[in-house]
C-alpha cells in the first residue's frame, strides 16, 4: 500500500473563504505535519525505501541544546555519498513562512544532489514553521540599535550555528528567500568558514533607506506583483516564461518605477498592517486575533497569491499556510528590531556585505516588491573589496516569491548556480 494513502484525505477544493473557516478550527501540530507531507509527498523519493533512488528525503526534528528547542528539517540525502562532492545546499524560507513553500524546487535539487553525491536540506526557522515556538525577547534598550539588532539576528543565527554542527555539516551552500536571504548573508558574516556561497532570492534588508516594500506584502503581495486588474484589462507579457537575464540598470529602473506607482496606490489595509508592525505586532497576529476575518484573510491571500498553481497545489499550500500562520507566535516578532518603519533595515546588508569573500548571487522578480537596487550596490561593494563573485539576475514573470512565480527559470538558475566554480577573479567591470 502507497504509504501517502495513509494521510488523512485533503479537503475539497472550495471558496477560499469557506476552505479557511473550516480549517480554522482544526489547526494544531498534527494537522500542522500532515498539512506539510501532502506537499513532501510530490517527491516520489520522501520516505523510500527503494535502492533504486538516487536520492532518499526524510523529515525529522533536529535538536538544539537549549531544552525544547529543535528546528523542522527535510534532509535530501544522495544513497551513493563522494568523498569529493560540493557542500550541500540548504534552503531557509522568509519571514512567517516555512519549508513547504520550496515544494515545487525540491526535486530537481535532490537529483543534483543524487548526481553529485551531495544533500540538500530544507528547515523551518527557530520560532517559524513547524520548528519549536520558544519565545521571542529582546533585552537591549530601545534606542540602542545596533544590539537590538544583533541580539534579534542572534536568535536565528544561534540557533542555524547549532543545527549544522548537529548535522556534521563542514560547509554549507545557503539559498535563502527574503528574510530567510537577509539572514543567510548575517550567518555567512558571523561563520564565514562554514559558507561555501550565498544565493539570495528576493533578499530583504540589502538597501539603505526605503525599498517600497511594507510589512503587509506577505499578506496581500500578488503571485506576479501585479495589483488586481478588472475582468476586461488586457495583460501583455511578452517575455518568455522560462527566461532569465543578467540584470542591467535599465532593467533596475524599470522595477523601481513599478514599485513607486504600487506604494503610492497603498490601501488603507496595508497601511495599518505596517503601523502595527512598526507598534511591534505582526500581521500573523493581527489574523490569529480575528475571529471572522482572519479566515478570509488567509483564503483571499492563498487564493490570490497561488493563483499560477494547479488546483490541488493551491489547496495543499493554503492548508498548510492555515496551519503555520495559527501557530503560536515567535520568531515572527524579530521583524521590528530589524526593520524600521517603512519596512527597510537598521543596519542595512549592503553596508555589510563586502566582509563576503565567497560567490553571492541576488536574484529579483521583474515585478518584486523589493528593491534591486539594494542587489546592484551590493555586487559593486563586493566587486571594490576585490571579490569579483557577485552576480544578479532578474526573473521575468514573477514576483516576490519567484521561485513559485516562475518555478522553471529559478530551478535552472539555482542549479547553474550551485555548480558555478567558487575560485576568486578581479574583473574590471561590475559584473550584474
Amino acid at each position: 500500500m502507497d504509504s501517502s494513502s495513509l494521510l488523512p484525505p485533503a479537503p475539497e477544493i472550495p471558496s477560499a473563504f469557506t476552505a479557511s473557516f473550516k480549517s480554522w478550527w482544526h489547526v494544531g501540530e498534527k494537522q500542522a505535519a500532515i498539512s506539510e507531507e501532502r506537499l513532501l509527498r510530490r517527491l516520489p523519493f520522501f520516505n523510500s525505501s527503494s535502492s533504486d533512488s538516487p536520492v532518499v528525503a526524510t523529515s525529522t526534528r533536529v535538536d538544539l541544546l537549549s531544552p525544547k528547542q529543535y528546528l523542522n528539517t527535510l534532509s535530501m540525502v544522495s544513497t551513493s555519498p563522494s568523498p569529493g562532492a560540493p557542500p550541500p545546499a540548504v534552503m531557509l524560507h522568509g519571514y512567517g513562512a516555512g519549508l513547504g513553500f520550496f515544494f515545487r524546487n525540491f526535486a530537481p535539487l535532490a537529483q543534483w544532489a543524487g548526481r553529485h553525491g551531495s544533500a540538500v536540506y530544507a528547515l523551518d526557522w527557530l520560532g517559524m514553521g513547524r520548528s519549536a515556538r520558544v519565545p521571542f525577547t529582546v533585552k537591549a534598550k530601545r534606542d540602542d540599535v545596533s544590539a537590538r539588532v544583533h541580539e534579534a539576528e542572534s536568535f536565528f543565527i544561534d540557533s542555524l550555528e547549532e543545527w549544522r554542527a548537529k548535522m556534521g555539516l563542514d560547509s554549507m551552500t545557503l539559498i535563502g528567500h527574503s528574510l530567510g536571504a537577509y539572514f543567510s548573508v548575517v550567518y555567512a558574516l558571523r561563520h564565514p568558514e562554514r559558507v561555501n556561497k550565498l544565493i539570495l532570492l528576493s533578499p530583504a534588508g540589502v538597501p539603505r533607506g526605503p525599498n517600497f516594500s511594507d510589512p503587509s506584502r506577505e499578506l496581500t503581495d500578488h503571485g506576479d506583483g501585479q495589483e488586481e486588474e478588472s475582468a476586461s484589462a488586457t495583460v501583455t507579457r511578452p517575455r518568455e516564461l522560462s527566461s532569465v537575464e543578467r540584470a542591467t540598470r535599465r532593467r533596475i529602473s524599470t522595477i523601481r518605477d513599478e514599485q513607486k506607482e504600487n506604494k503610492k496606490q497603498e490601501s488603507r489595509t496595508r497601511r495599518l498592517f505596517t503601523y502595527l508592525w512598526e507598534e511591534g505586532w505582526s500581521p500573523f497576529q493581527v489574523v490569529r486575533l480575528t475571529l471572522f476575518w482572519g479566515p478570509m484573510l488567509i483564503g483571499k491571500y492563498s487564493a490570490r497569491r497561488f493563483s499560477g498553481l494547479t488546483d490541488e497545489d493551491t489547496r495543499d499550500m493554503h492548508d498548510y499556510i492555515m496551519n503555520i500562520t495559527l501557530a503560536k507566535g515567535s520568531g515572527e516578532y524579530c521583524i521590528s528590531h530589524l526593520l524600521e518603519p517603512g519596512a527597510h533595515a537598521r543596519l542595512p546588508i549592503v553596508d555589510r556585505i563586502d566582509a563576503l569573500k565567497i560567490p553571492v548571487t541576488f536574484v529579483y522578480g521583474d515585478h518584486d516588491w523589493m528593491d534591486p537596487v539594494g542587489g546592484q550596490q551590493s555586487v559593486e561593494r563586493l566587486r571594490q573589496a576585490g571579490n569579483g563573485q557577485g552576480r544578479m539576475y532578474i526573473v521575468n514573470n514573477a514576483g516576490h516569491h519567484v521561485y513559485l512565480d516562475n518555478t522553471r527559470a529559478v530551478n535552472e538558475l539555482l542549479i547553474k548556480e550551485l555548480e558555478r566554480p567558487t575560485s576568486m577573479s578581479y574583473p574590471h567591470k561590475i559584473e550584474l
